[in-house]
């Protein structure tokens, strides 16, 4: 009965854990690559005609989707690396899906910062056509001083009425794509953030050193590697030499000649 346990938790239901966990990973990271794709096309679609509000609405909602499951994936895959586990198989599909998330989370990063970037352009271009037609000033917009002696007389005309909802209309959609901006910059810095407590964790794990066996890999790696460099130092030192010796030899030649042209003359 003890053999079938380790730490007070079964052999079987540590296995039956880590089926579960990595399960539930690889069918996050399928759903974020997934999400991430219809991104790109989405984000590739900004300032086209086919761009509008919706779609922006559309575009971010799978984002903000895309990142609560990113960070849920990112604690899933904490949790499995933390699993004590002596199985090869295990290790290798441990490894796996945390590569695989990690680059799904550079693709899902990479993307962000492209929406980020096309939304601060838009904010540009209508602040400097706010500030080219003084924004919240509707005569200004009509450039034509007799509609504005007209709105001091009585009602505004309908164009006035239409700029000033234009004006309005523009005002919400600046508000609402700084809205975006500021979002945006906090999930990039939330997913930098996952990638630094993944660095951490693999580091402390130490994973490359993890047992007895893979450390004398390790060392026999390092021995290999430093005998390479040393024969390596050698060959070179001796292609130096040569070279000297080469260098030498011309040199005494044309020395030689010269010599030989001084005394004929």
């Amino acid at each position: 009965m003890e053999s079938s346990y380790q730490g007070g938790v079964s052999f079987e239901d540590r296995d039956n854990n880590f089926q579960r966990l990595s399960q539930t990973i690889a069918s996050n990271i399928k759903k974020i690559s997934q999400n991430v794709s219809s991104m790109s096309k989405m984000v590739n679609q900004l300032q086209t005609p086919q761009d509008s509000q919706e779609h922006r609405n559309q575009l971010r909602q799978i984002q903000n989707y895309n990142q609560k499951l990113a960070r849920d994936t990112s604690s899933l895959i904490m949790e499995l690396m933390k699993l004590p586990t002596d199985q090869p198989a295990h290790k290798m599909t441990r490894e796996r899906l945390r590569d695989e998330y990690m680059i799904t989370l550079n693709s899902f990063q990479s993307t962000q910062r492209l929406a980020a970037q096309k939304t601060k352009e838009d904010v540009r271009k209508v602040k400097a056509q706010s500030a080219s037609i003084n924004i919240g000033d509707p005569f200004a917009m009509s450039g034509d001083s007799s509609n504005k002696e007209l709105m001091e007389m009585g009602e505004p005309t309908l164009r006035e009425q239409e700029q000033v909802m234009q004006t309005e209309r523009s005002l919400v959609e600046l508000e609402e794509r700084e809205r975006d901006i500021r979002q945006l910059e906090s999930d990039i810095m939330d997913v930098n953030q996952i990638f630094k407590e993944l660095g951490t964790m693999i580091h402390s794990q130490g994973e490359v050193v993890n047992s007895i066996e893979s450390s004398v890999e390790y060392a026999t790696v390092n021995v290999e590697s430093g005998t390479q460099e040393l024969r390596e130092a050698a060959n070179y030192k001796n292609k130096l030499r040569k070279k000297k010796v080469y260098l030498f030899l011309a040199l005494i030649i044309v020395v030689s000649i010269l010599l030989i042209i001084i005394f004929h003359k």
